[in-house]
């Protein structure tokens, strides 16, 4: 069971002070963060000139790409069907859960048949519902950007309940900067979605 916003909150005073502030992600340091300091107020970056192509992404037709190398045998997968499968990161984050529905096979997300695409669909309405049922989980938040790798994966991220300001946009930030929970409790959590989630096809692998 995830844990509860007040063991989540009292986790957070522990690791900086009842009024510290958790440390900066490094998403000040990406290309595409769009604000900067500007004689010390917070400003929009200038939009700079088109490229005159964008940078292939990683996986580009299926050389080098991670998901595809490590197939079957990836230790993250926690469930697989014949089509997609459900991974985790390496290691808990500062959200409760965060996963990705991804293809088994190399192929984005326009290039999904009409079969695939329907199969798609019901998962992440599934996998959406079972995450969302869980205790202490506020709101699950599907995402798909696709701009850093060709192979198909979309984000379900799970972020704790009752804290304001963790809502929206900005939650993936705050997954960065929460300090990560307890291991045992993490994976137990990867457990009973990857149970629950066989129940309706495939197979759990945790």
């Amino acid at each position: 069971m995830p844990e509860s916003p007040e063991v989540i909150h009292a986790r957070v005073a522990a690791a900086v002070g009842p009024d510290g502030r958790l440390p900066m992600p490094p998403v000040a340091d990406w290309e595409t963060f769009p604000w900067e300091l500007v004689d010390g107020e917070l400003m929009p970056k200038v939009l700079p000139e088109p490229v005159a192509a964008e940078e292939p992404r990683e996986g580009r037709d299926g050389v080098d790409c991670k998901l595809c190398d490590e197939g079957e045998s990836d230790p993250q997968r926690i469930w697989e069907s014949w089509n997609f499968h459900v991974k985790a990161p390496a290691a808990p984050s500062g959200f409760p859960l965060v996963l990705w529905l991804n293809s088994n096979d190399h192929l984005d997300f326009t290039e999904l048949d009409d079969t695939q695409a329907a199969e798609f669909g019901q998962l992440s309405v599934i996998l959406t519902r079972i995450m969302s049922n869980m205790e202490h989980i506020g709101r699950v938040h599907m995402s798909r950007w696709g701009d850093g790798a060709e192979h198909m994966h979309a984000w379900f991220l799970a972020r704790p309940a009752r804290f304001p300001m963790i809502r929206g946009s900005m939650a993936l930030e705050w997954d960065a900067m929460l300090p990560p929970g307890p291991e045992p409790v993490w994976r137990a959590d990867l457990a009973t979605v990857a149970r629950k989630l066989a129940t309706h096809g495939g197979r759990a692998l945790v």
